[in-house]
C-alpha cells in the first residue's frame, strides 16, 4: 500500500475500518488501489451525497457482520442454463464451457472506468478475489447459439465482493439471468458489459435480501452501433439496496431498453438508479419502472437521460415512473432528468406515484372477490408490464414471485 487509504475517509465509521483492513489484506495492486481510492474518496455513500440522498449506505450499515436471516430460495430456474455461483468465500462454474464462449478468472484486479462515479462498484471492484473468487471474472462471447448463462450470489458471511465483465463480440447475443439472494451482511457486485456492433443482451436481474442487508449492484453497459440491450430487474429490498445502470450509446443505431419493477415492505428499501449518455446518433432508449410499496417500506427512483449537442442528435428516448403507495405510511421518493443539448430529439420522461383507483376496486369488490384479492390482483397488473420484456424462460417465474409478495 503506497498511501495510508485510511486517512482519505474522515471520520470513518466501523464499518469503514472493516473495509480499510479487508482492502490491507488484499495483494498489493496499483489498479486495486485505485479503484479502492475512488471508494475512499467519500467513504460509504451517504444522504449528504446528491445521488445517494435516499440511499444511506453510511447510516445503514454499522459493522459488517453475517445477517441473522439465511439466503433465499432460488426462483429462477437452473435447468438447461449455464450456471455459475458466488458466496463470500467461493466460486463455482461448470465443469465445461460450449463453443463461442471464453472465461478468464483473474486474480489481479483490472482498472474501472469511471470509477470515481461508483463508489460502490469501485470497492466491489478493489476487494474482489482472494482465496477461491477471481478478482476479475472476464466472459468473451462470440456465439448467438449459447444457453442462458445464470448467476447466483448468495451464501452466509460477513461480507461479498465481485466484479464480472462481459465483452460480447459482433453479432453474438447471450441470454443472462442473475439472482441476487441475500445471506452476507454486505453484498456489492460490478457487472460490466461491451457490446460490439449488431451484439445482443437480455438480462434478468432478481434481487430479494433481509431487513439486516446492504446490497449494491453496480452495472456498466457500452452499447456500440446497432447493438440492443433489453434489461428487466425485479427487486424486494433489503435494509438497504441499490441496483444502479449507467448505460453509454457508444454507436449509431444502439437500442437500450431498462425495465424494472420494485416491491418494498416494513422495513425493506429498494432503489432503481439508472444514467444513459446518448454518445451516438440515432439511438433509442426505452425505461420503464414501476413501483409498489407497504407501510414501512421505502421505494426509490433516480433516471437521467444525457444528450449531447452533436453525438446525441436523433436521440429517440422515453422514461416512465410509476409508483403505487399501498397503504398510509408507505414511501416513494422519485427523480427523473432529462439533460438535453441537442435540437434534433425526442425525449420525453413521466413521474406518477398515487393509491390504487378506487372505482376500479369497488368494480371487483361488487363482483364477489375478497378486497385483499381484488387489490392484489390490481397492483399485480399494475406491475406486470414491467416485466412483460424478460425472457419467456423467467418472465413467468417473475410474476409468480410478484404474486407471492402480493398475496403474503
Amino acid at each position: 500500500m503506497t498511501i495510508a487509504l485510511r486517512d482519505l475517509i474522515k471520520n470513518p465509521t466501523t464499518a469503514e475500518l472493516e473495509l480499510v483492513a479487508r482492502f490491507g489484506m488484499q495483494p498489493e495492486d496499483a489498479r486495486r488501489e485505485r479503484a479502492f481510492q475512488a471508494f475512499a474518496g467519500t467513504g460509504l455513500p451517504h444522504r449528504r451525497m446528491e445521488a445517494w440522498k435516499w440511499s444511506d449506505f453510511k447510516s445503514a450499515l454499522k459493522t459488517l457482520e453475517t445477517p441473522g436471516t439465511a439466503s433465499s430460495t432460488d426462483p429462477l430456474p437452473h435447468e438447461g442454463a449455464l450456471v455459475f455461483r458466488f458466496t463470500p468465500t467461493g466460486f463455482e462454474r461448470p465443469a465445461t464451457l460450449p463453443d463461442g464462449m471464453r472465461m478468464l478468472a483473474q486474480p489481479a484486479a483490472q482498472a474501472v472506468g469511471g470509477a470515481e462515479d461508483v463508489p460502490l462498484g469501485a470497492l466491489a471492484a478493489a476487494l474482489a478475489g482472494g482465496g477461491l473468487r477471481p478478482a476479475t471474472l472476464t466472459f468473451d462471447i462470440t456465439s448467438r447459439d449459447l444457453p442462458r448463462l445464470h448467476f447466483v450470489f448468495d451464501g452466509a458471511g460477513e461480507a461479498s465482493f465481485v466484479r464480472v465483465v462481459f465483452i460480447i463480440r459482433n453479432g453474438a447475443a447471450i441470454n443472462l439471468t442473475e439472482s441476487y439472494l441475500g445471506g452476507a451482511g454486505f453484498t456489492a457486485a460490478l457487472m460490466e458489459f461491451s457490446l460490439e456492433a449488431d451484439a445482443q443482451l437480455n438480462r434478468t436481474i432478481y434481487q430479494r435480501g433481509g431487513r439486516d442487508e446492504a446490497l449494491a449492484v453496480t452495472s456498466m453497459l457500452n452499447l456500440e452501433s446497432g447493438s440492443e440491450v433489453t434489461q428487466t430487474t425485479l427487486a424486494f429490498g433489503a435494509k438497504v439496496a441499490r441496483l444502479e445502470t449507467r448505460a453509454v450509446h457508444q454507436g449509431a443505431g444502439a437500442k437500450l431498453t431498462l425495465n424494472a419493477a420494485y416491491l418494498s415492505a416494513k422495513g425493506f428499501h429498494a432503489d432503481i438508479t439508472t444514467n444513459v449518455r446518448h454518445g451516438a446518433p440515432a439511438c433509442v432508449t426505452r425505461q420503464l419502472t414501476k413501483g409498489a410499496v407497504l407501510d414501512g417500506g421505502k421505494g426509490v427512483f433516480q433516471g437521467k437521460f444525457f444528450v449531447p449537442r452533436k453525438t446525441g442528435q436523433q436521440t429517440d428516448a422515453d422514461m416512465q415512473h410509476q409508483a403505487l403507495l399501498l397503504e398510509d405510511g408507505a414511501e416513494v421518493f422519485a427523480k427523473p432528468e432529462l439533460e438535453i443539448y441537442a435540437d434534433d430529439v425526442e425525449c420525453a420522461h413521466g413521474n406518477t406515484c398515487g393509491a390504487l383507483d378506487d372505482a376500479q376496486l369497488f368494480y371487483l369488490r361488487q363482483r364477489g372477490i375478497p378486497e385483499w384479492q381484488a387489490r392484489g390482483m390490481l397492483t399485480e397488473a399494475f406491475i406486470a408490464e414491467a416485466l412483460s420484456a424478460a425472457d419467456e424462460s423467467v418472465c413467468d417465474v417473475l410474476l409468480a414471485e410478484a404474486q407471492a409478495w402480493l398475496s403474503s
